[in-house]
């Protein structure tokens, strides 16, 4: 009983030791895509552009950030969201109009995971996230290593539960494609990048992958198998740097 024990207890040590050695590798990789997408350039920027039907303004000084959509109503109403570290307000033609919650975290979440994609691969170190090595693949002809990131309950936003696989050129050091189950399995494929403020930003294809058993780190598979459609190209337009 006793050599079972010790076996056991060498075993979970040998597992526990595997995930910190995944995690830090996994760090790494992001820690260097992260460089080459804008590193310290993203400490402080302040940028606008467009998306569908919205105009977006992002700005971030050393943590302090604000982000603002703009856009008009079917009635020709403008519709301001605005988010930053201490509060979220809605304003109509220019007045703070008060929501309701069911509302006010729709609008949110709407603004907050527009950023959160546009940023893309900026905040995935931050202390909510979680990252895993999955280990390398091949994609188009090029080599990949693919990392799995979740979030913690504190600090993760409302969809923490969701699990995100990236996929980072081992040459280049590029996002080039990602994966996540919400809404549905999606993949998305880096297409149109754009300089702005050191920063590079991209645009996606995004595809649905048609076979919804498999989890989120097996869509490379099944995109490379055509087990896919077209849904949407996720693409920005008019980016400037504001003064």
């Amino acid at each position: 009983m006793l050599r079972i024990c010790i076996l056991f207890i060498l075993l979970s040590s040998n597992i526990v030791q595997s995930q910190r050695i995944n995690d830090k590798k996994a760090k790494e990789i992001i820690a260097e895509c992260i460089k080459v997408h804008g590193g310290k350039n993203y400490k402080k920027f302040d940028i606008s552009f467009e998306f569908r039907q919205y105009q977006f303004r992002i700005k971030n000084n050393n943590g302090h950030f604000y982000y603002e959509r703009t856009y008009k109503d079917s009635i020709g109403n403008n519709l301001k969201d605005v988010l930053d570290n201490n509060k979220f307000y809605h304003e109509v033609n220019g007045k703070k109009m008060q929501l309701t919650e069911k509302m006010e975290s729709r609008n949110k979440e709407g603004l907050n995971s527009v950023v959160y994609f546009i940023l893309l691969p900026y905040k995935l170190l931050d202390p909510a996230v979680n990252v895993e090595y999955v280990g390398t693949s091949e994609l188009e002809g090029q080599k990949y290593d693919q990392v799995k990131v979740w979030f913690e309950p504190e600090g993760g936003g409302i969809d923490f539960e969701d699990v995100y696989c990236y996929w980072i050129n081992q040459n280049t050091h590029m996002l080039d494609y990602l994966a996540y189950t919400n809404g549905g399995p999606r993949f998305r494929k880096a297409t149109k990048q754009e300089s702005i403020h050191g920063i590079t930003f991209q645009n996606y294809d995004n595809y649905q992958i048609l076979d919804k058993s498999i989890p989120s780190d097996q869509y490379d598979a099944a995109f490379i198998d055509g087990k896919f459609k077209l849904l949407s190209k996720i693409e920005q337009i008019n980016y400037k740097e504001n003064e």
